[in-house]
């Protein structure tokens, strides 16, 4: 009923678990000294610390001290320790540490900056966006009229 594994057996399994992904994680890193242009897209989390152009769609975007970032990003939350240039758009929390630097058109919800960090450009500070429903309802347009009307 009971099997005993053998220590060559456990020693496998746990060197095939070192090298698969745990499930449901997406994860990118531009290595130091690596160069990337093109697109990344349903990324659950970037870490740029080389040099990268790139149109990035993903949930967490970390830039490392060594890293440089060109490009569209559209992230969820953005901790930023290098260089970014561009359009972005933080949905949640944008953190520039203290010897990041962002450029271009950038537009955050919550926006954190460490002492030495720096941000230049077209900055936007934009709301939740609220659902439709839980908008307060107004009275149209015509019906604005014809209570003028009767009155």
């Amino acid at each position: 009923m009971f099997e005993k594994k053998s220590k060559d057996s456990l020693k496998v399994d746990s060197e095939i678990d070192v090298f698969r992904p745990a499930k449901g994680s997406a994860k990118v890193i531009v290595g130091n000294g690596v160069t990337i242009k093109g697109e990344i897209s349903k990324a659950d989390e970037i870490q740029i610390d080389g040099n990268a152009d790139i149109v990035i769609n993903t949930d967490n975007l970390i830039i490392g001290s060594t890293g440089e970032l060109k490009g569209t990003i559209q992230t969820d939350n953005a901790d930023i320790w290098g260089k970014l240039d561009g359009n972005l758009k933080v949905a949640g929390t944008l953190t520039i540490q203290e010897q990041g630097t962002v450029s271009g058109i950038i537009e955050y919800q919550n926006l954190q900056i460490k002492l030495g960090g720096q941000i230049k450009g077209e900055i936007k500070s934009s709301e939740k966006i609220k659902k439709i429903t839980d908008a307060p309802k107004t009275e149209s347009l015509s019906e604005n009229i014809s209570k003028e009307q009767k009155a």
